[in-house]
């Protein structure tokens, strides 16, 4: 299954509305580096899957020069449930679901589906369901971009599929 959006294509510009309440552009954003938008769905299980495994991220790199933010297809009450439920603290923004202008303009045809997005605003990474590859690949850009230590993005003895399907 493949994204609209290749890598190689410039990521269309978007502002929404987080769950916490702020108005949040992909432009502000990349004046700050490099940002990992990552689509889903609170009904999706390989989104509940993956999730857990994107907040990780989001705390090892320790939010320094890369912005890791969440796109929901879902309402905010119920995008707020599905954020304590996973233990997500990354943004999450809100993709208005009556029309989904952005998954639309991000040609997502399932979710989950993560963009690594440089900072020129070239996708470098599109990632459609679970890819255990693309998720440790993301993992070493969001630590070289913020300088951190590389932490494993999936602990020893964890039961990792390599894919799963969105």
């Amino acid at each position: 299954m493949m994204p609209a959006i290749q890598a190689g294509k410039i990521a269309p510009d978007f502002t929404l509305l987080a769950v916490a309440g702020q108005q949040v552009s992909l432009k502000e954003l990349l004046n700050h580096g490099p940002v990992l938008a990552a689509f889903f769905k609170i009904s999706c299980p390989v989104c509940q899957f993956a999730f857990p495994f994107i907040e990780r991220i989001y705390k090892a790199s320790g939010q320094r020069n890369v912005s890791i933010i969440g796109v929901s297809q879902n309402n905010q009450k119920d995008t707020a449930a599905f954020m304590k439920e996973f233990g997500i603290t990354f943004p999450v923004l809100l993709d208005d679901p009556a029309s989904y202008p952005v998954s639309n303009a991000y040609g997502l045809t399932n979710v989950p589906s993560l963009f690594w997005i440089a900072q020129d605003g070239e996708i470098e990474i599109s990632s459609v369901g679970w890819s255990r590859q693309d998720i440790e690949q993301i993992n070493e850009r969001a630590s070289a971009t913020s300088g951190t230590t590389k932490h494993p993005v999936i602990q020893p003895g964890e039961s990792v599929p390599e894919f799963r399907a969105g």
